[in-house]
C-alpha cells in the first residue's frame, strides 16, 4: 500500500529516459526539410516510419524502439526509462556491496544499507525461517475469539500495512492544511479494486477464479490440510466481495468534497461503528485526537454489520492470508512463488521473477530510501541539472499564467485567485534541502521480513508523530531516485525528484531544448502544475485548503470543457468491449493535456524554436512531440494493461499519447494531420480548457 495520501497526484510517468539508438534507414512519413546534423540523433531512431503519424502518433514516435526492445520475461511492461532503472540498479547495487564488504560504524545509514542488503540476499536464512519471522503476528491472529478481537489485530497491523479491513492515516486536513489529521478509509480488499469482484468482463472472471485458488494455497502453505484451505478460500473471497460491495468505485473517490466527512471518534462510533470503540483503538495507535476524517462512512456502517454477521473462523482466515500476501516476498521460495504466481502472474503477465537483489533494492527503497537517495544524486543530478529544470518550471509557470490571462471563459474574478494560486505553488526540484534522519530505525540481520516491518512500522509512527505539530511543507513524500513526480493540493506543491529527468546514454547537456520541454517540460512539470487546477486540484485554494474559490458560471464553464474530455477518453477502447474509465482518468488526462500546451508554449520562447533548426531531419516543433510521446514509450503486457484500465486513475500510456495530441492544432500542423485519420479531431470537437 502507498504511503502517500490519497490526494496527492502523482504523475506515473513510468520510466523517463533517452537511449541513444541507430536511427533508421526509412523513409521519413511525413514532409519535412532535410537536415544538415549528423545522422544517428537519439529521438530520430525511436521513430517507426512505416506508420503514418495521422494513423498512430504513439507507435510513429516510438515503434522503432519497441521493435528492437520487447518485453523481456520478468517485466509486465518495458519502456525506454527501463533502461535508466538498469544503470540506477547498478549503482544502487554498487552502493550496497559497498557498504556490506566492511564493518560499518553502530546505527549509521551504512550500517543499515548493509544489514538490509545481507539480510535480504541471505537465501539460505530465508528457508530456514520460512514462515517464522511473521509468528508473533499470526498468534495474534489465532488468539481472535470473536469480532471484537478481529477488529483489535487490524488496528494493530496498520503500522505493517497489511491493509486488513479498512485504513487509519495521518495527512494533512483538507480544509485546513496547517493541521494534520486521522483519516479513516475504506480499504481490505487483496484484487486491485472493487471492479475485479464485479466485472462481467471474461478474462476478469478468470482472475477471480485465479484469485480464490491463490488464497487456498497461501493458507495451505501455512499447514493447513488443502481440501480445508480451499473451502476457507471460498469463505474469505465472499467476505471480500462483501467488502467491495461497501466500497465506493475508482471515479467516486476522486470527488474531494463527497470523501470528506469530519466526526469525532465518539461520533464515528454512536452513528457508524457501535462495536469500535475509537477513541480507544486510535489511542494504542498513539493517535490522540478530537476529530478524524471519515472518506467514506457508508462503508463503516456496512462493515459494522459484515463483521457481526462473519464466522470468526473466517476472520482469521481473511487476516491470515492479508497477513502473510503482505510480506510474502520477503520469506522463503514457497511463499515468495506464490505471491509472485498470482500478483505477477496473473495480473501483469509476467513470465518469469526479477533477479532477487533488485527486488530487493526496490524493497529497500520503500524501507529507507532517503538514505540511498542522498548518495544517488551526488553522482547523477549535478548543479546544473538542478538549475536546467528549476528554470524550466519558472518558464512553464509564466506560460500558464499568460494562458490565464487570455481564457475567454474565465471571469477576471476567478482569474485573480488563479493566479494567486498559480504564483503560490512551491517548487521541489531533484532533492530535499533535509534529508531524513534515520537513526531511530532499527535495522538488523534477524531476517528479511523482520527489516521490512520494523521500517513500516518506524515510518507509521514517523506520520503518526506529526499529529499535533506544525505541518513540515519542506518535506518529501518520494525519494530523489523515484521515477516519478506529483502534486500535493495541501501544500500547493510540486515536487520533481531527480530522477525524473536522468537521460541514460545522453548527457543531460546534450539533449536539445526540443526534446527537454516536450518529455520534462510537458509530462512532469506541465503535468504537475496543472494538477492544480484540474478538476480536483482545482478545488484548492492557494493555501492548500479545500474552498469553492470559483463563481459559479466558471465552474460550470470548466465543467463542460472536462464533460468533453471525459466522452473522448471513454470512447478508447484498448481491448474490444473495455473502455478507459474517462472520468476516474479525468485528473490525469486535464494535467497530461495542460502539460503539453504549458511545455509548447514555454518552448516557444526559447533560442531552438525561434532559429526553427532541423535535427535528425525533424523541426524543432516536431522534436518536441516526439520529445512528448518519448516521455510515455512504454509497451504493457495485456495482462497488465487490463489490470491497469479497472484500478488505475491514469489512463495507459499509449492513450496519454493519443488523446493530448490530438486536442492541439499546433500538433496537427507540425505532422500534416488530415481529416478522416485517427489522430484527425475536427477543432469544435477538441478540449479546450487552458
Amino acid at each position: 500500500m502507498s504511503t502517500i495520501p490519497s490526494l496527492l497526484v502523482p504523475s506515473v510517468r513510468r520510466l523517463l529516459a533517452i537511449a541513444t539508438l541507430a536511427t533508421l534507414g526509412c523513409a521519413s512519413a511525413i514532409a519535412a526539410p532535410q537536415s544538415s546534423e549528423p545522422a544517428g540523433d537519439f529521438l530520430a531512431g525511436h521513430i517507426d516510419r512505416s506508420v503514418d503519424p495521422g494513423v498512430d502518433f504513439f507507435q510513429y514516435a516510438n515503434g522503432g524502439w519497441f521493435k528492437r526492445n520487447p518485453i523481456p520475461a520478468s517485466e509486465a511492461s518495458w519502456g525506454i526509462g527501463n533502461v535508466v532503472m538498469e544503470q540506477l540498479y547498478a549503482s544502487l547495487r554498487q552502493i550496497n556491496e559497498t557498504a556490506a564488504a566492511s564493518a560499518q560504524a553502530a546505527n549509521s545509514d551504512q550500517q543499515k544499507i548493509s544489514d538490509f542488503w545481507s539480510t535480504a540476499m541471505d537465501t539460505a536464512k530465508a528457508e530456514q525461517q520460512g514462515v517464522h519471522p511473521l509468528d508473533a503476528e499470526l498468534a495474534r491472529i489465532a488468539a481472535v475469539k470473536n469480532a471484537r478481537d478481529a477488529v483489535d489485530v487490524a488496528f494493530a497491523q496498520q503500522p505493517l500495512h497489511t491493509g486488513a479491513l479498512f485504513g487509519v492515516a495521518v495527512f494533512q486536513d483538507e480544509r485546513a492544511s496547517d493541521v494534520m489529521a486521522v483519516h479513516l478509509s475504506q480499504d481490505g480488499l487483496g484484487l486491485p479494486d472493487r471492479e475485479f469482484y464485479f466485472s462481467k468482463d471474461k478474462s476478469v472472471a478468470r482472475i477471480r477464479q485465479q484469485y480464490l485458488l491463490h488464497i487456498g494455497r497461501t493458507l495451505a502453505l501455512l499447514g493447513g490440510n488443502k481440501a480445508n484451505a480451499a473451502a476457507a478460500a471460498g469463505k474469505v473471497m465472499a467476505f471480500e466481495t462483501a467488502l467491495a460491495r461497501l466500497s465506493r468505485k475508482l471515479e467516486d473517490l476522486r470527488d474531494p468534497v463527497a470523501n470528506y466527512h469530519k466526526m469525532t471518534p465518539a461520533e464515528v462510533q454512536a452513528q457508524l461503528t457501535p462495536s469500535i470503540d475509537w477513541p480507544t483503538q486510535l489511542a494504542t495507535l498513539q493517535m490522540r485526537t478530537d476529530t478524524v476524517v471519515v472518506g467514506q462512512p457508508e462503508f463503516f456502517s456496512g462493515l459494522e454489520k459484515l463483521l457481526a454477521a462473519t464466522p470468526v473462523a473466517v476472520l482469521q482466515d481473511y487476516l491470515r492470508y492479508h497477513l502473510v500476501d503482505a510480506y510474502a516476498a520477503f520469506l522463503n521460495k514457497a511463499f515468495d512463488d506464490e505471491h509472485f504466481s498470482f500478483a505477477n502472474v496473473v495480473l501483469s503477465g509476467q513470465k518469469t521473477p526479477r533477479p532477487r537483489w533488485k527486488r530487493v533494492l526496490d524493497a529497500q527503497d520503500k524501507a529507507m530510501g532517503m538514505a540511498l537517495g542522498r548518495l544517488f544524486v551526488q553522482e547523477h543530478f549535478p548543479e546544473s541539472s538542478k538549475r536546467r529544470y528549476t528554470e524550466m518550471v519558472e518558464a512553464i509557470r509564466t506560460a500558464y499564467l499568460e494562458r490565464i490571462d487570455a481564457l475567454d471563459w474565465m471571469s477576471e474574478e476567478t482569474k485573480a485567485r488563479a493566479r494567486t494560486k498559480l504564483a503560490g505553488i512551491t517548487r521541489k526540484v531533484g532533492y530535499p534541502e533535509q534529508w531524513k534522519d534515520y537513526s531511530t530505525l532499527v535495522i538488523g540481520r534477524d531476517s528479511y521480513a523482520a527489516n521490512m516491518m520494523s521500517a513500516s512500522r518506524w515510518n507509521y509512527a514517523q506520520t503518526v508523530g506529526k499529529l499535533g505539530k506544525p505541518v513540515d511543507r519542506s518535506e518529501w513524500d518520494m525519494n530523489p531516485q523515484t521515477y516519478n513526480a506529483y502534486y500535493n493540493p495541501s501544500n500547493n506543491e510540486i515536487v520533481l525528484p531527480a530522477a525524473i529527468f536522468l537521460i541514460n546514454g545522453v548527457k543531460d547537456a546534450e539533449v536539445d531544448d526540443a526534446v527537454a520541454y516536450g518529455y520534462a517540460g510537458a509530462t512532469t512539470i506541465g503535468h504537475e502544475i496543472t494538477h492544480g487546477f484540474d478538476d480536483q486540484g482545482r478545488q484548492f485554494d492557494a493555501a492548500g485548503n479545500l474552498t469553492d474559490w470559483w463563481t459559479a458560471d466558471d465552474a460550470r464553464q470548466f465543467g463542460q470543457r472536462a464533460d468533453l474530455m471525459v466522452a473522448q477518453f471513454n470512447s478508447y477502447q484498448p481491448f474490444p468491449g473495455m473502455h478507459i474509465n474517462g472520468k476516474a482518468a479525468l485528473g490525469e488526462n486535464i494535467a497530461d493535456y495542460g502539460g503539453a500546451l504549458l511545455g509548447l508554449q514555454a518552448f516557444k520562447k526559447t533560442e531552438q524554436y525561434k532559429q526553427g533548426k532541423t535535427i535528425g531531419g525533424l523541426t524543432p516543433t516536431q522534436r518536441y512531440f516526439l520529445g512528448y510521446a518519448l516521455g510515455w514509450m512504454n509497451q504493457t503486457r495485456d495482462e497488465a494493461l487490463r489490470q491497469h484500465l479497472l484500478s488505475d486513475v491514469h489512463a495507459p500510456s499509449k492513450w496519454r499519447v493519443l488523446g493530448p495530441l490530438s486536442n492541439l492544432p499546433e500538433f496537427h500542423e507540425a505532422f500534416g494531420i488530415k481529416p478522416g485519420q485517427p489522430m484527425y479531431r475536427a477543432p469544435a470537437e477538441r478540449v479546450r480548457i487552458w
